[in-house]
């Protein structure tokens, strides 16, 4: 015999909500009429050929780019408690500062900017850069690191801001596939965690491994929803990004394997 259990699940509550947004810049929409829910604890992927509004909606999250028409409504998330990656082409390298002060900005919001750091405060930086692999390389200017090891700087960064959602554009751009599945690995601890991590990507393979869901972007919402679902050769079509990271999707081919026939 066996009892029926009553589900006690609550539906995830909504973190981030999209009404007809549409924004862009010098008055050319770059998103258009965009429509859905982010839930608290989600963990998405964009996907959509480069132009295809995933940078901006990213910026409408943030408050940095206004749309020109639509909301954005950010529910019980204050902005202080968002975290932004942006591309890596958008960070100044030859800004000088060293590593380990690089990191130590992911406190501002916590102890000031122009606070000095007390000893708990050098503890928590020291972790974070033990956590990601670049304590040893914690003097060393930030812009004379490899790529791998600048963007395991700057995720040591984003897990001092101990924030609710995490914003991730194109994370695994140009590093080594140890560092990727370093950072594959933190993302996965945070959504473990309850936190909300939205990450542009291009991997189709590496999003139907590692992503719940998926929202497929070609200045228009192309498809929204679980990555079972929406993850198609048809959908992808539609955005341009038909990849051979996805031709190997569809072969069965999936974590080492795939990720060597596409840079992450």
């Amino acid at each position: 015999m066996s009892a029926t259990k009553t589900s006690n699940t609550k539906t995830p509550e909504t973190l981030v909500a999209f009404d007809d947004v549409s924004a862009g810049y010098d008055g050319i929409p770059v998103l258009r009429g965009l429509d859905g829910a982010v839930k608290r604890g989600d963990l998405l992927a964009l996907l959509g050929a480069n132009g295809a509004g995933k940078s901006t909606l990213f910026k409408c999250i943030t408050g940095e780019v206004r749309p020109f028409s639509g909301t954005v409504r950010l529910h019980d998330l204050p902005r202080a408690k968002i975290a932004y990656l942006p591309q890596r082409s958008d960070i100044d390298p030859g800004f000088p500062i060293s590593t380990f002060d690089a990191v130590a900005m992911g406190l501002w919001r916590k102890i000031g900017a122009f606070q000095g750091l007390k000893r708990d405060a050098e503890a928590e930086v020291w972790a974070a850069l033990e956590t990601v692999g670049v304590a040893g390389q914690a003097e060393r200017r930030l812009g004379v690191l490899s790529g791998g090891q600048f963007q395991r700087a700057m995720f040591a960064q984003l897990m001092l801001q101990d924030a609710d959602l995490i914003l991730l554009d194109e994370p695994f751009q140009a590093v080594d596939l140890e560092t990727a599945d370093t950072l594959i690995s933190l993302i996965a601890k945070w959504h473990d965690e309850g936190r909300t991590v939205i990450a542009a990507l291009h991997d189709a393979a590496l999003v139907r491994d590692r992503f719940p869901k998926t929202l497929i972007l070609a200045r228009e919402t192309i498809a929204w929803g679980p990555t079972s679902e929406v993850l198609t050769s048809a959908n992808l079509a539609k955005s341009g990004e038909v990849t051979a990271a996805w031709q190997d999707a569809e072969l069965g081919l999936s974590g080492e394997r795939a990720r060597e026939r596409v840079s992450v």
